[in-house]
């Protein structure tokens, strides 16, 4: 073995000596090898297939989930190329490639925000927005992926005002899907509401607050360990903190544990 520890008298530390295999410039990250020796770490080739545009125009507010009923990927934007609407897009992975279908509009307003999320009890694809042409009231779509295509159902609102920064998460124990986001008209408070999914509709709880506070930046997911929603966002009563929440949903609503900056 070439690899050995030296403790050292002077200085409390400890020396590590070992033999090169081949020539490590000054400064460079090694690796141990099997031998005992070290070597330079050296990048490993990724397989990555080529790019492929599923919007011929700028696309902002990019969200996307995948769909396990149909293997597709599903992709919400706004397309700034079609007078900002929300539009939507399915893509087939084959190998290390991506090919999409035709978009299709979901929202004729400018769409400020999305965020999809994928219910495998309904097996419904659910878009969460900020509906431009509806008073930036806070809005989910339910949509059905056929082939690749995806159609839609009738838009619901999920907060009569303002909104921003909505994402949605499913929440497969209880079989909701939840939304967080920022509620403009009430002091722009993280809130978050439960909703179910029926057939193509959607309709949801009574919306609850998670943070008295101005929230921005937020991400939710679910914990399928623990059966709890987290939701993760910047803290504006807080110095901006980084912040995160636990959620647990009951029926048609959701309590909230003690926000932990991260």
């Amino acid at each position: 073995m070439t690899l050995s520890y030296i403790p050292s008298d002077t200085n409390n530390e400890g020396i590590l000596k070992a033999t090169a295999s081949g020539i490590l410039p000054s400064g460079q990250a090694v690796v141990v090898n099997a031998d005992g020796t070290v070597s330079v770490v050296a990048a490993v080739a990724q397989a990555v297939g080529s790019e492929a545009v599923f919007e011929s125009a700028r696309a902002d507010q990019i969200s996307s989930t995948f769909d396990s009923n149909s293997n597709k990927v599903v992709i919400a934007y706004k397309d700034v190329g079609n007078s900002n609407y929300g539009t939507c897009v399915v893509g087939t992975v084959s190998g290390t490639s991506i090919s999409f279908g035709t978009p299709v509009v979901f929202e004729s307003a400018n769409c400020t925000a999305t965020s999809a999320t994928f219910d495998s009890n309904s097996n419904k694809v659910v878009i969460a927005y900020t509906d431009g042409g509806n008073s930036s009231y806070g809005t989910a779509i339910v949509g059905t992926v056929s082939g690749t295509s995806i159609s839609f159902g009738t838009p619901a609102v999920f907060e009569s005002a303002g909104i921003s920064y909505p994402k949605a998460t499913f929440e497969s124990n209880s079989n909701k899907v939840v939304i967080a986001y920022n509620d403009y008209s009430n002091s722009q408070n993280g809130t978050a509401v439960v909703g179910t999914v029926s057939g193509t509709s959607i309709s949801f709880g009574t919306p609850v607050v998670f943070e008295g506070a101005t929230t921005t930046y937020t991400a939710a997911t679910f914990d399928s360990n623990s059966n709890k929603v987290v939701i993760a966002y910047t803290d504006g009563g807080n110095s901006s903190h980084g912040t995160a929440i636990v959620g647990t949903v009951s029926g048609t609503s959701i309590s909230f544990g003690t926000p932990v900056v991260f």
